[in-house]
Formats: structure tokens, C-alpha cells, sequence
């Protein structure tokens, strides 16, 4: 009977100092997995250091190693979606380089996939990082659940195992401007969830900027949720009946002769309110359309430059 195979999928961005580190302890999971075969896949997300380099010569001492370089930085969900392509395992496990999540909980998502579950999320518990990093990702995760998608991880994940079925999903998909760990959980496969705590940092500096998590929030609020439309329909709706009233207060003081002169003051205020209240509605909108306008090209939402198998 031959062996199942374990594909774990990593992302690479600026890691050149995580790599050595890196790779070790994922070659070590193969004492844990002799029953399996097992293939490391990782997508060079256009990073100008030495990470390529390093990944290419490791490749060299390990046939299992898979190396995907993209043309240009796109971004780790873009990353991932080019590397399920290559992924020939029965599961795949998505984790990323730094080594803040633990290769080694892979032992216990395995067993989960054994037992029929096709989604094995890695939820944070809590993160060893600063309270700037911790608000943002716990806002958001909040967020998420409130808004976006119900049940969603309060920790949230980007640490996952899933069946070949997801990832076949996955690739039919294909798509843009979206987060791909949302996409995995809104799926509905049958999951499970084991809870950790994610590490500190201790090689290299992250290039998660705040621009990047400021568009993934605008992505995953775009793509799974009808939150700012039906704001801007309650703001509206909102405002209209504010105004009928003003309206009406204005001719009921008119009939009674209590109209006095207006201030400027208040005539301003009230055009600056409306006029950003309308601005925001406009960029909701835009945000919508110019994702539309992103699908309907049907570019591609990244360039494979080379894969060395």
C-alpha cells in the first residue's frame, strides 16, 4: 500500500535569516511522519535578499523541496493561492517562515485529518507581541465574527492543515483581493481547531506593514461581508429622516413666525458632516466597484517567474 503525502506550503518574504532555521526544523517533522511522504513547497514572494538563494541551495541537499519563484511581491494570500498549484499532497499545511507558529503542532492537526475532519485550524490563544499588535488583530478577528463571517477564530489563523478536497476548491476559485484563510473557513468543510500561543519574532523583522493589514481588513470586509453597504443604506435612510424633521420643525416655526436669522455656524457644520458622510459612502462604493473592475480583466493575480523542482 503506498505512503499518503504531507505537502507543507510556506510563503517567503524577506526571510533569509529565518530559512536556516527554518527548513531544519520542518525536515525534523519526518521522524514524527515516516508513514508519510512529504514535499516542502516555497513560493518566493519576490523578495530581494538572499532568501531565494538560501532555498535554492537547500534544495540542492533535499530532492522534497519546492521552490516557486513569483516576478514580484503580491502579497502572502497571492503567495499561497500560486503554491496550492504545485502541492501534490493528500493534505497540505500552510505555515509561515518566521517560526512563530510551531511546524511541530502539525503532529496533532495530522490526527485530526486522519479522523475525517478536512479543515485543522491553528487558533492563537494568545500572541507574545506588542499591545499595538495585539489590538489591531484582536479588533479585527472581532470584527470578523461580528460582522463578516459568524464563528470565525477570536484569535483568528493563518496556520492551517486541509484536505486535497479544499485545496481542489481552492484553485477552482482563484480568487483576488480576498483573504485566503477566510475563504478556507467560510467553505463550511467539516473543522476542527487547536488552540496555541503564537511566538515572538526571533529572527529577522517582520514586513507586515500597516498598509497591508489595513487592505487585508478592507478585503475581508469586502469580499465576505454586506456590512458597508447596508451602512451606508442605514446611514441614508438615517439622515433622510433627520432632515424631514429639521425640514419640518423649519415650517411649523415659519407658520408661527418664529424663524430667526441663521448662523453660518450651523449651515457650514452641517454641509462638512454631509459632505464626508457622502465622500465615505463614495469610497465604500469604490472599493466594490474597483474589485469588480479587478475580476472582470481577469488579469492574473500573480506571475509564476520560475519553478525549480
Amino acid at each position: 500500500m503506498s505512503k499518503k503525502k504531507f505537502s507543507i506550503l510556506i510563503p517567503v518574504y524577506f526571510n533569509e535569516l529565518n530559512i536556516p532555521h527554518t527548513i531544519p526544523r520542518l525536515q525534523m517533522l519526518s521522524e514524527s511522519f515516516s508513514n508519510y511522504e512529504m514535499e516542502f513547497i516555497f513560493v518566493d514572494d519576490g523578495s530581494k535578499d538572499n532568501s531565494l538563494r538560501l532555498l535554492l541551495d537547500e534544495k540542492k541537499k533535499d530532492s522534497r523541496i519546492k521552490v516557486i519563484k513569483l516576478s514580484k511581491n503580491y502579497g502572502s494570500m497571492q503567495a499561497i493561492q500560486a503554491g496550492l498549484n504545485y502541492v501534490t499532497g493528500d493534505c497540505v499545511g500552510i505555515i509561515s517562515a518566521d517560526l512563530q507558529d510551531p511546524p511541530e503542532l502539525f503532529e496533532e492537526m495530522i490526527k485530526s485529518w486522519e479522523q475525517g475532519k478536512k479543515i485543522i485550524m491553528a487558533t492563537r490563544e494568545d500572541r507574545n507581541e506588542t499591545f499595538s499588535q495585539k489590538l489591531f488583530s484582536n479588533t479585527y478577528y472581532y470584527l470578523m465574527d461580528k460582522f463578516a463571517i459568524k464563528g470565525y477564530p477570536k484569535g483568528g489563523f493563518d496556520f492551517v492543515l486541509i484536505d486535497r478536497q479544499v485545496v481542489n476548491e481552492l484553485k477552482n476559485i482563484n480568487e483576488k483581493n480576498t483573504n485566503i484563510m477566510s475563504l478556507i473557513f467560510s467553505l463550511g468543510y467539516e473543522q476542527a481547531s487547536i488552540p496555541y500561543i503564537r511566538q515572538e519574532r526571533e529572527h529577522g523583522k517582520s514586513k507586515w506593514t500597516f498598509s497591508k493589514k489595513v487592505k487585508l481588513f478592507v478585503d475581508s470586509f469586502v469580499s465576505f461581508s454586506y456590512v458597508p453597504i447596508r451602512f451606508m443604506t442605514g446611514m441614508g435612510f438615517i439622515i433622510a429622516i433627520l432632515s424631514f424633521i429639521y425640514a419640518l420643525y423649519t415650517m411649523i416655526s415659519y407658520l408661527f413666525g418664529n424663524v430667526g436669522v441663521q448662523g453660518w455656524t450651523t449651515i457650514v457644520a452641517l454641509i462638512t458632516l454631509l459632505q464626508g458622510i457622502m465622500m465615505i459612502m463614495l469610497g465604500i462604493i469604490g472599493e466594490y466597484l474597483w474589485r469588480i473592475l479587478d475580476e472582470t480583466r481577469k488579469r492574473p493575480g500573480y506571475i509564476v517567474d520560475e519553478v525549480f523542482e
